[in-house]
């Protein structure tokens, strides 16, 4: 373990691949995985990989766990869960700082995304009293119809880099209390987090006897991803990251008449109205497009703004960019950070040459930065709603302007990308929030008003449409995609009648 992360109090850390069964995968004689730091180029530390038999190991423990965690009453689940948001609250900081480190996002969203795991723990918590179902009249005397749920299984959870702990959270808080058992497979790009997250999980589990709920995979290797993809003895795969690779995890799992829980790619636009307050348009963009150095799902791709508005938007807009700190993510002056790889900044640098050559226009950035670090320069262009460039996500603090006429327009050109994840709409005026909002208008999993389209609250249902997958995780009643619904009759009476009034008689029965 580095000297960075003894600083960072985590020096018990141990490096093991994988965790299940109530132990660590050995390290000795494994490959390796680094994780490096985004900002500067060090290596933070190596990490063991797990194989295929620390695979079976922790499948079958998890299993295992399962057969007894379902049985736990729901409250207590979610006493443990309790429990461990306690110990993200006691570790919020150096956790934030890590994070920050290990993504490159700024302190503040590293400590931002402790909270988030903090406080869908507490909804999850009260949830946990909540698992509600229904009671409905029957069409039969003396008959009690309702529906419950139970718990599903084992749950897989694939994570991106970007959010290493707030999207495992997500999934692992809620499905907790559901009664599933959980093996992650974080990014390999972020392993020292899910590692540090491990830890506090292994904690709680022992101090309340519960142990195998929470077990954790570190590989590389794609093919122990698509092991756990394909497996049966995961009823649901939780997977964040690319359409690409999601339009595959949706495939293998459907083959085996799983179910999948599919956050995909964003090319989330706000669209500026004539009555917009521009006072609080700009931050929301510049949050949107900058925040998290433009890697977010939700990020802000495109600006659509009303003609008599664009010229002192863009006006502002560059003055706001140009406020902009990049650098260190744990400066507290520095607004953006690093892109998490050098893989990364070629993609960002192979968008920008792509706009240039297809007649964009450059109004702010548009440029890699030397030294050591993976930095570029936050970047907002002209381009065109239809170009390729522009209908596929780039990963990267890259905005593109598209200048509109008439609300219905903007609309159309909103959702005439193959995404459907967050959009949002500034206005004064009512009449437009409506028509925005209505059927006919944002076809997103996510519409707001006077609000960017990254930054969501936990209590909602995050997820969107189309390309982004249509999973949903986090609030509202996401809950269920974690658990199966049963539906019950009884029979209380003496008689034997059926539904829909058949009448089957055979004589000489009672």
């Amino acid at each position: 373990m580095s000297g960075t992360l003894q600083q960072l109090g985590i020096e018990g850390l141990n490096p093991g691949a994988c965790w299940g069964a109530g132990e660590w995968s050995v390290s000795a004689g494994r490959a390796t995985l680094e994780s490096e730091d985004p900002a500067c180029g060090e290596c933070l530390a190596r990490v063991a990989t797990a194989n295929a038999d620390d695979y079976r190991r922790v499948l079958d423990s998890a299993v295992a766990a399962f057969g007894r965690w379902r049985q736990v009453p729901a409250p207590e689940r979610g006493a443990l869960v309790r429990l461990l948001a306690e110990r993200l609250r006691q570790h919020q900081d150096w956790l934030g700082t890590l994070i920050s480190r290990e993504t490159g996002k700024i302190k503040q969203e590293g400590d931002g995304e402790v909270q988030e795991a903090i406080d869908i723990a507490d909804f999850a918590v009260g949830l946990s009293r909540m698992l509600y179902g229904r009671t409905m009249p029957s069409e039969r005397p003396q008959h009690r119809l309702y529906e419950q749920w139970h718990p599903l299984g084992v749950v897989g959870v694939i994570t991106a880099f970007n959010f290493p702990l707030a999207v495992w959270a997500w999934n692992a808080m809620i499905a907790a209390v559901a009664g599933d058992t959980l093996v992650w497979r974080p990014s390999p790009q972020a392993p020292l987090t899910a590692l540090a997250v491990q830890h506090l999980c292994n904690q709680v589990m022992r101090e309340t006897c519960h142990g195998g709920v929470f077990n954790l995979l570190i590989e590389p290797d794609p093919k122990l991803a698509k092991r756990l993809v394909a497996d049966p003895a995961l009823p649901l795969i939780s997977f964040t990251g690319s359409s690409e690779v999601g339009r595959r995890v949706g495939a293998q799992v459907a083959a085996r008449l799983g179910r999948s829980l599919l956050e995909l790619s964003g090319n989330n636009a706000v669209i500026v109205e004539a009555s917009a307050d521009l006072d609080l348009v700009v931050p929301a963009v510049l949050f949107g497009a900058v925040g998290t150095a433009g890697q977010r799902c939700t990020s802000t791709r495109r600006l659509l703004v009303q003609r008599g508005r664009e010229a002192e938007l863009v006006a502002r807009l560059r003055e706001a960019y140009a406020q902009v700190r990049v650098g260190d993510p744990l400066d507290p002056r520095v607004l953006m950070g690093p892109l998490i790889s050098r893989e990364a900044v070629a993609c960002f640098a192979g968008a920008i040459e792509t706009l240039r050559e297809a007649g964009g226009e450059i109004l702010y950035g548009g440029e890699t930065l030397a030294g050591p670090g993976h930095f570029v320069q936050p970047t907002l262009a002209r381009a065109d709603n239809d170009w390729p460039l522009v209908q596929r996500e780039t990963f990267g603090p890259l905005l593109y302007l598209l200048p509109y006429d008439t609300l219905e327009q903007a609309i159309a050109m909103q959702n005439a990308v193959p995404q459907g994840l967050s959009s949002a709409l500034f206005t004064s005026n009512l009449s437009q929030v409506e028509r925005f909002l209505c059927a006919t208008g944002s076809d997103c999993g996510i519409a707001n008003i006077n609000i960017g389209t990254s930054g969501a609250e936990i209590g909602g249902a995050f997820g969107g449409e189309k390309a982004t997958g249509g999973g949903r995780e986090a609030g509202s009643d996401a809950w269920k995609a974690y658990m199966r619904r049963q539906t019950n009759t009884i029979n209380w009476g003496s008689g034997l009648p059926l539904a829909q009034g058949i009448h089957f008689t055979v004589e000489g029965l009672g």
